[in-house]
Parts: C-alpha cells; structure tokens; sequence
C-alpha cells in the first residue's frame, strides 16, 4: 500500500449508458453529463472513454471551456476547484467561440478528407438558412472590381464563381497540409485531389459568407448590448458558423465510415463568460443561441451526438425547465461512488480499514476527496506526524478538513456574503421583485440605509440563518417535495448555489452540500462565526432566529435515500 499508484477505476453502468449514446452516428437530442464537483466526470471522459471513442471510423471533437483558465487547469499545472468557475476569473466569450469553433472546423476538415462533405452540400446547407447572393456578389467584387456580374446568375453560378476566385487566392501548400496531401497525395488521381480541395475552399468561402453577414449586423449587436435587451436572431447570427458545422458534420456522419461526436465540458464557462467586444452579444444569449439551435437540429433532422458535461446544478433541472420540458435533454447524473463500491476500491490498496471507517465518516466518498487524503498521506508532512506516537491518522485527516475550510469554504462564503450584500442593495433599489419578497419571507425586511457595514452584518445574519436551517434539516433539503420551490426563492440559498458550495441534484431532487466534508466544514463556518459575533449582532441572530427564522424540515429527505 505504500507509495502505490492511484489508478482510474472502471465506472461500468455509467460508462455503457454514455457508449451506448455516442455509438449512434446521429441522436434526437443532446446528453448532459452533470453532477457534483470532484465525482469524476472528466476523468471518465478523458481517461476511459475519449480514446475509444477516436479509434476507427469514430472521431470526438473534445472541447474544455476551463482549458485558458491556467490558474485551476490540469493542462497548465493546476487543479480544478472545489468552488464554481463564476468565482475564478473567467475567459472571454471570444475565447471561447473561437476554441469551438476550431475544434468543429477541424472535425469538418475530417470529413472532406473523408470525402462525406462536398462544396455542393456546403452550398445547399448554407442556402437553406441564409441569403447568400448580396454576400457572394461583395466576395467577387473584393476579387476582381472590374469584372461585370449579370443580375440573372443564379446563386450556385455565383457560388462556382466565388469558390474558384476564392482558391486562386489561397494558399496551396496551406490546403494540401489540411487535406494531408504529403502522405496520401500520391494515390490520388487528378480530380480526386480537385474535388478535396474544393470542398475545403467551399468551406473557407461559407464562413466568410457569414463573417459578411455578422459585419452587416455588427452596429446592430452593439446597439443591442447598451440597451440590455435580447434579440433571438441577433444572437443566433453570432452561433451561425459553428451550427453550420454542426449540421454538415451531422448530415456526413455514416456508421462505420465516418462517426463523429462532440463532447463539452464545463459548458457553465460559456453562460458566463466575459464579452469584451460590441460584435458579439452577451455569454448567457450566445449560450442559449447554440444550445437551442443544437436541440433544434436533433428534433427536426438528427444531430452528431453532443454530451454536455457539467458540475453546475442549473443544469440539473432548472436548464431543462428554460429550453422547454423536463425531457428536453437526456440527463445523466452521477454522485460517484457509493460507500459500498469505495471500500471496496479504497481499502487494503490506499488506506487501511480502520482509516477508511474514520474517511466515509468525515469526509464521505467523494473520489476528488479521496485522491487528495491519499496524496497528503504520501508526504513528508505525514511522515513527520507519524513519526509523533501521540499522532494518529485523525490527525491528517483534521489537517486535510482545516485546508479545505481555509481555501474553499471560508472564501466562497465571503463571495456569498458579497451576493447578499448585492440584493440587500438591489432591494432597496427595488429591483427585486415583490413575489420574492412577499409576507413571511425570512429575507424580507434588507436594511434601509445602503451602509457597507449594515449590508453586510445583515448578509451575515442571514447566510448564518440559512446553514443553521439547513443543519436543523441534517442538510438534506427535497426542493420539489411540496412543488413550491420556496427554498430555490432563498437568496441565501441561491449564494450557495452560485458560489459551488451547495448542489441542487435531479433525481432524486435534493438540495445539499456537494460533498460531506464540505458539508461539516460549513457547520464549523456556523460555529466560528457565531463565536466571533459582537453582543449586539448575536442578539440581532437569535432574534432572527425565533421570529423570521427559516426552517425547511418540511422538505427534509425521505427516508431510504442516502445523501452521499
């Protein structure tokens, strides 16, 4: 057991569901992936299934949103965090858009070598939706000002046309090094390598085409951003190209020729990245935009598998309650290991039985827990306290609890206590609506002055009341048990959320702490934090506490379903 590997255990039920899904060539709908922080979602993509799923005729378009986040990136010597990515400096939605957009025009240049995408197919999906003759004509222009072009020629003449102005510009070598010609350029006759090129020309031409239509409607999407308001066709001009990909690939896809896949991770980022140029709207339009457009594709003509895979709970149900109906997606939700198939892996190969009892007590199963309790047992600073006879294994176990208290839950409560103090501000400014601030509601009554200080001691108050509601409940909360989603109402409950501390689950529907030794480091939040509390605040809690207190012990988990 000492110094042994860790090693990526096989998920079997779990990896047959998604195999299942990604082994059809085109689905009506697109599979989230969702779950806690640290269960292991991207290791099983990352680690059991994407190399399967790039041998032979399969091909998976792998994109991580999370990837230019290098402070909490494997890729650049970093770990993801326990809290969400909304509390990370977040990239830009340019950023972003390009990343996808590279990845899907890679996956197209894999099906024109494959010769499933064809100029003409690219011309007919691309004249199905948009308008192209103005743009086209622009294009021929930009070539050859001097040349007259007939008012009567027909949108696939000007097509021929601008796709042959388009590869006299182009770069040769450029296209021969996409379409790999160094290594197979020998074998192919004449009009085989014509026809390759054209198609990667055709591809260059429709996404300038579009280019020119998002120009056109640049001034438009500025003005748009300054008003605040949304516009459904505005923001699906911004996702034009890659749902242009999205549906030539789909449309080429054939079993055991050509099967592609596209796999999304940490898809939250791209609802709240940062716009930093007037050209594009916002993150959360640009986000809806694909994903409806990606839905659409598989109602009406069938799309390229899409696996969404996310640790935010807003697409644990309420992201399937915005695109429509609770079946709009297909959900798979995984909470890890249960405590019988943990034992099973953990002891004897990383921890004895006796620590492994003292571990699912404190810490639960959660494999990301696990993984870092290991690594801390293989130091030198363990080593060190073992060497003291006075010190046991609670020892390390303690000192793991204190990292976790000091560098995730500590600074996530304070962002919390920072959104509290943002609607306490709001409320005075009445931009909260009355239905969330109706009679009897524990948060009703923000204080009137917007002194900083006043704000936040009432924030305080508040977010203490919360977790001593959610302890009272053994911090399992059912959210749709009496169907009023009251506690989704909660703005204390909402920080939570939004800062990763708290996970509202889908089947079945329970609201809790992402992990149980997240969960007991935010009962030692509550402790610590009403020991420091001054006389006169501690007085304002236990008035709280017995007049407006919360209290959802109502909706507390039924019996028979295990939290963890």
């Amino acid at each position: 057991m000492v110094n042994k590997a860790w090693k990526i255990i096989p998920r079997p039920l779990l990896e047959t569901v998604l195999n299942n899904h990604a082994q059809h060539h085109r689905v009506p709908q697109p599979l989230i992936l969702h779950g806690p922080r640290g269960v292991g979602k991207t290791t099983l993509i990352l680690d059991r299934l994407l190399g399967e799923w790039n041998k032979g005729p399969h091909l998976t378009g792998y994109v991580d949103f999370a990837q230019s986040i290098k402070d909490h990136h494997p890729n650049s010597d970093g770990s993801f965090p326990w809290y969400s990515w909304s509390s990370c400096e977040l990239p830009s939605l340019s950023s972003c858009r390009t990343q996808l957009e590279s990845c899907l025009e890679s996956m197209a240049h894999k099906g024109i070598k494959l010769g499933t995408i064809s100029s003409h197919q690219i011309f007919t999906t691309l004249n199905k939706w948009h308008g192209i003759n103005t743009a086209l004509r622009r294009i021929l222009n930009q070539n050859d000002s001097k040349a007259a072009i007939s008012d009567k020629v027909s949108s696939s003449g000007l097509w021929d046309r601008a796709v042959f102005a388009l590869s006299a510009r182009c770069n040769a070598s450029e296209i021969d090094g996409v379409l790999d010609f160094q290594e197979r350029g020998k074998t192919l006759s004449i009009d085989e390598a014509s026809y390759f090129k054209e198609a990667v020309v055709a591809l260059r031409l429709a996404k300038e085409v579009i280019k020119l239509h998002q120009k056109w409607r640049a001034n438009a999407i500025a003005d748009l951003n300054k008003s605040g308001r949304s516009s459904r066709s505005l923001a699906n001009s911004c996702t034009d190209w890659p749902c242009l990909l999205l549906e030539l690939i789909s449309q080429a896809a054939e079993i055991d020729h050509f099967q592609p896949k596209l796999v999304i991770n940490n898809v939250e980022i791209l609802r709240n990245a940062m716009l930093t140029e007037d050209t594009m709207v916002c993150g959360s339009m640009y986000h809806d935009s694909l994903i409806w457009r990606i839905i659409a594709l598989g109602a009406n003509e069938r799309c390229l598998p899409v696996i969404l895979v996310t640790s935010d709970s807003y697409y644990s149900y309420q992201a399937f309650m915005d695109f429509g109906f609770p079946d709009i997606f297909i959900s798979r939700e995984t909470f890890g290991w249960t405590p019988q198939e943990a034992k099973m892996h953990m002891v004897t190969d990383f921890f004895t039985h006796s620590e492994w009892m003292v571990i699912d007590d404190v810490l639960g199963t959660n494999p990301r827990h696990l993984f870092e309790l290991y690594v801390l047992k293989q130091s030198n600073y363990y080593q060190r306290l073992m060497d003291n006879e006075a010190s046991t294994f609670e020892d390390i176990v303690d000192a793991y609890l204190a990292y976790l208290q000091v560098t995730v839950v500590n600074p996530s409560m304070d962002k919390a206590l920072m959104i509290l103090q943002k609607f306490a501000i709001d409320a005075q400014s009445g931009k909260i609506l009355e239905d969330k601030l109706r009679f009897g509601a524990p948060w009703r009554h923000p204080p009137s002055s917007k002194d900083p200080t006043t704000c936040k001691e009432w924030a305080k108050i508040q977010l203490m009341d919360f977790v001593r509601s959610l302890v009272n409940a053994d911090f399992g909360v059912n959210y749709l048990a009496d169907c009023s989603l009251e506690i989704m109402d909660d703005p204390a409950a909402v920080a939570l959320v939004e800062v990763g501390l708290l996970y509202a689950q889908r089947d079945p529907s329970f609201f809790r702490p992402i992990s149980k030794g997240i969960q007991r480091c935010l009962a030692r939040w509550l402790v610590q934090e009403r020991m420091q509390l001054s006389y006169q605040n501690l007085c304002r809690y236990l008035w709280q506490r017995v007049i407006r207190g919360r209290s959802y012990r109502h909706l507390m988990l039924q019996v028979g379903y295990d939290k963890y």
